[in-house]
């Protein structure tokens, strides 16, 4: 029988920057983090002067600050040529017209190129929004259109998944290229670069609760809502690096998640920056080969990434990880979704090491709830809370929780990383904070009584796909749009790779036959309006679908009932659809 608990495994060559976890919680304040930063002494606040300039300022130009793979091409920039590059950038940016608080959409995919936007961006005191590079027609219009964004950066080929005409706001896209792959007024950003000069530092001084960066994040009802964060968060997302990451100064890091996700931004660029490591960024699609060899071409010795990740690398077999020299790698972690046990047992059988599951939100700025390298695992917990945060379980009154019994996750607010505002939409911001000082995570969990804490589920009807979170209503308006299709229902399906699968329940309309082809077609409508990962893996066609008496609206629980019930009709996959209808 395998162990509930695995110990640390340290030794005298690799003592965690946090040793002792009952300590910190009684004496760490989030005062003693803002020390370390330059703005403590200086007064002067800019996240990408504290992630690029300052160690440059502090000796440390020369360390290599990206390693960037793509199949056999690679390159490394150093942090004096980021600063150079990112001068460059947000100079650039300035003499077209971006000023401070001005967003700026970031379309890029995971290349140098959007890491340097996103720096660029911050560094003029402009917004970072950065988009994930697999959104589609429909996701990019949203998220523009919400904010009115003015200011577009992407490549050629992303360039044509931007809606235009549908986007009256968009007054300048840059494409980064040279002018002959420009199309509909689009400005060449090769030729800009070649134009621009610098003269002096372009950095704006703003203060810690100046917008830093917005990112959307799907709820169970209506479009996506706008994350803002605050220069602030790199309070909590310093410290985090530090004690969770644990990063040191000699440290490789990767982080698998593309900035168009929270992860990609927070834990791929902030946090490991600020914390001074070189990070890696291996370009393309997922391949376990790849992957693999990322790891080993550049040394790499801390890794972040998603339980789907992890479970497609386990099925990708044992065998594999033999081939490729892994021995650099000290630390592993995980993000997105509950970790399940299996894969931690996998880590400490072909890695030689315990994967460290955290939990946070893209609302909570950086992880609250955690697996330091320093402390147990219980395989199948979150972990426990991160010094500084306080953690609460509530009942639907807002009273506390004996140990074990389950009810909605809450964390004493503010703390330095909680999102600044709800892009427009108080009333939403408000939402969260139900009962007077406490923000409600949505999620519901118990804890321990050693203080771990173990999800149980949503308290909406949120999905997680593969660490993505996809809100059905969104889904099911994009089905509506289809000729074929009357009504839609649209839920998560347990699905052993990722975690759930979005499967959605349809009503034909009077003429429509539900064949595969139909359903197929369906499908990919979606995929070609939304994104890949918010695409029904499964349809299911009914007669009807169940709803509320008095306001109709649809009993997704009900849908859900009958999806645990139901024994899968078929292989989940791009080309197989489900056409069964429950009894």
């Amino acid at each position: 029988m395998r162990q509930t608990v695995l110990a640390p495994a340290l030794d005298a060559g690799n003592t965690p920057n946090l040793t002792d976890y009952e300590e910190a919680c009684r004496t760490f304040s989030w005062e003693q983090a803002e020390r370390q930063f330059s703005w403590s002494k200086t007064q002067r606040v800019n996240m990408a002067h504290e992630c690029i300039d300052r160690h440059v300022e502090d000796g440390y130009g020369h360390k290599p600050a990206l390693h960037y793979i793509e199949g056999a091409h690679q390159r490394v920039w150093t942090f004096a040529e980021l600063k150079q590059e990112t001068d460059r950038w947000a100079t650039a940016f300035r003499n077209e017209g971006v000023k401070r608080g001005d967003i700026v959409f970031i379309f890029l995919p995971k290349n140098a190129d959007c890491y340097i936007a996103m720096l660029a961006t911050v560094k003029i005191g402009a917004v970072a929004g950065p988009l994930f590079e697999a959104f589609m027609e429909e996701a990019v219009r949203d998220r523009i259109d919400d904010c009115k964004g003015r200011f577009l950066i992407t490549d050629p080929d992303l360039a044509a998944r931007v809606p235009r005409k549908d986007l009256p706001s968009l007054e300048k896209v840059f494409v980064t290229a040279g002018p002959e792959s420009c199309r509909d007024n689009e400005i060449s950003w090769t030729d800009i670069l070649a134009d621009t000069f610098v003269s002096g530092s372009p950095t704006e001084w703003v203060d810690l609760d100046a917008p830093l960066n917005i990112h959307y994040t799907s709820g169970s009802t209506g479009k996506p809502k706008g994350i803002v964060h605050a220069h602030r968060a790199m309070i909590h997302q310093y410290q985090t690096g530090h004690w969770v990451l644990d990063i040191k100064d000699d440290d490789i890091y990767w982080c698998t998640a593309h900035p168009g996700w929270v992860t990609g931004t927070v834990y791929a660029i902030f946090a490991p920056w600020l914390n001074r490591a070189t990070i890696v960024v291996n370009g393309g699609r997922f391949d376990a080969d790849s992957w693999y060899a990322a790891i080993e071409k550049a040394g790499v010795t801390v890794w972040y990434s998603a339980p789907t990740a992890f479970r497609m690398l386990k099925a990708a077999g044992d065998e594999l990880v033999g081939r490729y020299d892994l021995s650099t790698l000290r630390h592993v972690l995980s993000v997105g979704e509950p970790l399940n046990p299996e894969v931690i047992y996998w880590g400490v059988e072909q890695l030689g090491l315990r994967i460290h599951d955290t939990w946070w939100m893209t609302e909570t700025g950086a992880q609250l709830i955690v697996n330091l390298p320093s402390e147990p695992i219980k395989p199948g917990s979150m972990g426990r809370p991160f010094p500084g945060i306080d953690i609460r379980i509530l009942d639907d009154d807002g009273i506390e929780q004996a140990p074990g019994d389950i009810g909605h996750l809450a964390i004493r607010a503010p703390w330095p990383g909680l999102m600044r505002e709800v892009w427009q939409n108080e009333e939403k911001y408000r939402s969260y904070f139900q009962f007077d000082g406490w923000y409600l995570s949505g999620d519901l969990a118990y804890q321990d009584a050693d203080g771990y804490v173990f999800f149980q589920g949503r308290s909406d009807d949120m999905i997680n796909s593969s660490g993505e979170r996809i809100g059905p209503f969104e889904v099911e308006s994009k089905l509506l749009e289809h000729g074929a299709v009357a009504e839609a229902g649209v839920v998560g399906k347990p699905d052993p790779l990722r975690g759930e699968i979005v499967k959605a329940f349809i009503v034909l309309k009077p003429g429509y036959q539900n064949t595969p082809e139909l359903l197929q077609e369906i499908r990919l409508f979606v995929r070609s309006q939304l994104s890949a990962h918010a695409a029904p893996r499964e349809i299911e066609v009914l007669a009807e679908l169940p709803k509320t008496k008095i306001s109709g609206k649809i009993l997704r629980r009900q849908l859900k009932t009958w999806n645990a019930d139901e024994e899968p009709v078929i292989n989940a996959s791009d080309s197989a659809l489900s056409t069964a209808i429950p009894k």
